[in-house]
């Protein structure tokens, strides 16, 4: 397919850590790696330019260690090198298909990974490279889903893809309950004083302010990211503005 036939030419996919976890609900699972790099590479294949930004909650939660009387920015710094791991086994998994991947960094740290620098980021992905932005924001207090907000638009990407292991939004958890309502569309603010558990305030509102589509869709749904850049309704798309009646 050529790429002027496509909905998408440049997007950021935003994973969470619990993806890279698999059925084992922590740490690393190879298989569920190299599942996510297959699907990554089928969008690759299209010639769309792509950025990752992965959370770290499947090896370290900040939030969750500064409930347990940790300093919290200590906390958000452990998280944030949870991210490096996690974006050096995704590009390992990458680069075992075939797509070349750099990982950068927020945090310095030149053994393992490039310095985060937007004109270089754009550079890879216009060279046909994924570019795996680790480290978060590279600041605590701010989560991944925020960092994958700013990072989507600093690259100039046209859609934030939120990869999840259901196929929406729902008005309440659809794997605890099967009566659960799914949204087709929202927007920013429906999500925000809803309450909907989409992405934190902070990275919905930049949305907003950027016009920037969120999609959430399930990841693991074998060519489901494919069939959405091509322009298939899949997921919920969070989108419109507070200007708009």
């Amino acid at each position: 397919m050529e790429s002027g036939s496509l909905k998408y030419q440049r997007i950021l996919l935003k994973l969470s850590g619990e993806a890279m976890a698999g059925e084992q609900k922590f740490g690393l699972c190879p298989k569920t790696v190299r599942a996510v790099a297959r699907e990554i590479k089928d969008v690759w294949e299209l010639q769309i330019q792509i950025g990752v930004v992965i959370g770290g909650g499947n090896i370290f939660r900040g939030v969750a260690a500064s409930a347990q009387e940790m300093d919290r920015a200590q906390a958000d710094y452990m998280g944030m090198l949870a991210t490096v791991i996690n974006s050096l086994a995704l590009q390992d998994a990458l680069e075992k298909e075939g797509v070349p991947a750099r990982v950068m960094s927020a945090i310095s740290m030149r053994q393992v990974a490039e310095p985060y620098i937007r004109r270089r980021a754009i550079r890879h992905m216009e060279k046909g490279r994924v570019a795996i932005f680790a480290a978060g924001t590279g600041n605590p207090f701010f989560t991944t889903d925020t960092a994958a907000a700013l990072r989507a638009t600093e690259i100039g990407a046209q859609a934030l893809l939120k990869g999840t292991k259901v196929d929406g939004v729902y008005d309440r958890d659809p794997l605890m309950d099967p009566e659960a309502e799914k949204y087709e569309r929202l927007e920013y603010l429906d999500v925000v004083q809803r309450g909907l558990k989409v992405m934190d305030t902070t990275a919905v509102t930049m949305a907003l302010e950027q016009h920037l589509p969120i999609i959430v869709f399930k990841l693991m749904e074998p060519g489901n990211m494919k069939r959405l850049v091509q322009g298939e309704k899949i997921g919920t798309v969070v989108e419109g503005s507070i200007h708009e009646s």
